[in-house]
């Protein structure tokens, strides 16, 4: 080919980054049982049952001791997902510094999009939940909302025991000018997904939940009710034989379990 005929492309200095998904949900997980989980592959949680309170006569025997139910469950890392990417050295020389850590960055963000789809179909497995809302209002999105939190207080929850509530944008929309403290300036709690407060829950945002037909599997839930836990996240880095280039795999192992279904409302809703 000849000299004149090559036309070199110029690499541009700006790295174009695939859009992330909201990824929140974790965040709104117990995630206390981290530790003991990278021992092994299964962690066996220990269910506590409240014993029943007896009327004490002075100068009379108690009831025998009872012996509370067993209600022990067991949380297994069973998700395995990974990434393994390759950047030739002559790309790498010819394009701006920083085409590794892009890739890292959307191998990051690729694999926790799929962390919060595990959570978020985990969670949406959830007994307590409504019919098929069509949801055209935001007077019907309030209502949607009333109705979970009901449950939830019925159940025993706390208002101040940390309650979620993580909906699709659409409903969002329709949500948003009933907060009762709009959150949009605080750059933290952005960091963490929250959008405001709505009866004493945070509000949350994601395009990760569940589809189920044409409604989304919305979750108004504790902090408690879902487990989750990694087993083993690894980075490794290496040279491929007989190319110039740098390699990279990532594994990301995790599990996460339904523990507490009565602190979890799933709201199926579709727009009207």
């Amino acid at each position: 080919m000849a000299y004149a005929n090559f036309k070199p492309t110029v690499w541009s200095k700006y790295i174009q980054h695939e859009l992330s998904k909201m990824t929140v949900l974790q965040e709104d997980c117990n995630t206390c049982f981290e530790g003991e989980i990278g021992l092994g592959k299964t962690v066996k949680i220990i269910g506590v049952s409240r014993p029943n309170v007896g009327t004490y006569v002075p100068g009379s025997d108690i009831d025998t001791a009872e012996t509370p139910a067993d209600s022990s469950m067991l949380l297994t890392v069973d998700q395995f997902r990974y990434t393994h990417f390759i950047v030739d050295d002559v790309d790498r020389a010819q394009s701006q510094e920083g085409l590794m850590q892009a890739y890292l960055r959307e191998s990051t963000s690729a694999l926790a999009e799929c962390r919060d789809r595990y959570i978020a179909a985990t969670a949406a497995a959830g007994t307590l939940r409504s019919a098929s809302l069509a949801v055209a209002t935001a007077a019907d999105a309030r209502a949607a909302i009333d109705a979970a939190l009901v449950t939830l207080w019925d159940n025993g929850v706390k208002v101040t025991d940390g309650v979620s509530i993580t909906v699709s944008p659409w409903f969002y929309a329709l949500l948003k000018n009933a907060l009762t403290a709009e959150l949009s300036n605080n750059a933290e709690l952005l960091q963490k997904g929250v959008l405001g407060l709505y009866n004493g829950a945070t509000v949350k945002m994601s395009n990760n939940l569940v589809r189920d037909g044409a409604d989304d599997c919305m979750l108004v839930r504790t902090k408690n009710a879902v487990a989750f836990a990694s087993g083993i996240e690894k980075t490794e880095a290496y040279r491929p034989d007989k190319q110039f280039a740098d390699a990279v795999k990532v594994l990301d192992c995790y599990g996460a379990k339904l523990v507490r279904p009565r602190e979890l409302y799933v709201v199926c809703a579709h727009k009207a």
